[in-house]
């Protein structure tokens, strides 16, 4: 599974979840549309959280792979040195 249709599912899931859950609650318009704005913000504040998360691994991926091509260029240029 990619991790953009992971992150999507989650974002989505947890906005479907929230909504059903405070609309299906006993409160009144003002409380509902509070918790509404609440769950909002700290649905941005997850998603930013889970983004910079995939981001940091990413970098971290892309980095084992660059100084591992590093060091398979070297070795590649040390045997063709040698059988020159």
């Amino acid at each position: 599974m990619s991790v953009g249709k992971f992150l999507t599912g989650f974002l989505v899931g947890s906005a479907v979840g929230g909504v059903v859950g405070i609309l299906l609650a006993p409160a009144s318009g003002e409380e509902t549309r509070g918790m509404i704005a609440d769950k909002s913000e700290e649905l941005y504040r997850n998603t930013e959280d889970s983004v910079k998360e995939i981001q940091n691994k990413a970098n971290d991926v892309i980095d084992d792979i660059q100084k591992k091509g590093d060091e398979l260029l070297v070795k590649i240029q040390d045997t063709i040195k040698q059988q020159g």
